[in-house]
């Protein structure tokens, strides 16, 4: 008798498996908001998490339940190793809380940060990252209108011709087996584009400003369509700006919130127990409270005083 390979088991069950899925619970799902950060954003709540070093196996059991609303995986300053982001989503994913939620919507949100900075071509790695599943890219360093339109681009399909959203053009070749997989639905092009632009998406093109130029040109990439979140690296700006000794930091910090406030996109910075409040009064919508090695007790402390200053 001949033995079927590994692979093939996998396609039969994977068909399987899609077969005999419920009618019931593939119609719930389909109003589902999968990307649980960009429903707070709709719903007019901060959203609150981390940047992580650490994808392991055993953090993504641990950030899966932590209480963040996402996390971001740092592939700029760490290793850029898909195999392991898959593995990593694949730790992330909790049946229990899918079963008791009656729906596929994660509690943490991954994205990822690519290391490709603005200047440089960022569109094979915004692919390598989204076709295992993420839901959004972080760019680095976007310093013009050319690169913010090029990272949204690069995040979201070729529209259909004469679509009133068909600009910025997407970039993104389509192969979406694995995210759809990931995902758990049978309609991932249609919900794989970016929000708010297309209204039903459930991607985020966040674009990091971290330059002179970039806040200087800061009013022209926040009308980008398409463009989700701006945030603020302040560590990269500060050396961009000569490490000044005065407020100039926090001057070119309060420029892009202002200019984000006006365009009512939602504008992100990292915080800590100290200032996560201060800065969701200022108006910042989506934050990190610490960077993640584990969950410390910093992390817990700042999460907690942000939950709190969202009223959640």
């Amino acid at each position: 008798m001949k033995i079927p390979n590994l692979a093939s088991l996998t396609g039969v069950i994977m068909a399987l498996s899609f077969a005999v899925q419920p009618t019931l619970a593939l119609a719930q799902d389909d109003g589902v908001r999968l990307n649980r950060a960009i429903e707070l954003l709709e719903s007019g709540q901060p959203a609150l998490g981390v940047l992580s070093a650490d994808y392991s196996l055993g953090n993504a059991r641990t950030l899966a339940r932590s209480g963040l609303d996402f996390i971001i995986i740092d592939m700029e300053h760490f290793p850029f190793n898909v195999e392991r982001l898959q593995q990593f989503l694949l730790g992330m994913t909790d049946k229990r809380q899918i079963q008791e939620k009656g729906n596929l919507q994660m509690n943490v949100t991954p994205f990822v940060r690519v290391p490709a900075t603005g200047a440089e071509e960022v569109l094979f790695q915004a692919k390598q990252v989204l076709d295992v599943g993420v839901f959004g890219v972080m760019y680095p360093s976007i310093s013009t209108r050319e690169e913010a339109e090029n990272a949204v681009g690069a995040t979201r399909y070729p529209q259909v011709t004469g679509a009133v959203d068909f600009e910025p053009v997407g970039l993104r070749g389509r192969n979406p087996a694995n995210a759809t997989w990931f995902w758990g639905v049978r309609d991932y092009m249609a919900r794989a584009d970016v929000w708010p632009l297309d209204p039903r998406g459930d991607l985020l093109a966040i674009i990091q400003i971290e330059t002179v130029e970039g806040v200087a040109n800061i009013d022209e990439i926040v009308s980008v369509p398409g463009v989700g979140v701006i945030f603020i690296g302040p560590s990269d700006l500060t050396a961009s700006m000569g490490y000044p000794s005065g407020g100039e930091v926090e001057a070119a910090i309060q420029r892009v919130l202002a200019a984000c406030l006006a365009q009512d996109v939602p504008c992100a910075i990292t915080t800590s127990a100290g200032s996560v409040e201060r800065r969701l009064s200022e108006g910042f919508r989506f934050v990190t409270v610490g960077f993640d090695g584990g969950i410390s007790e910093g992390v817990s402390e700042a999460l907690r005083r942000g939950r709190a200053a969202a009223g959640r």
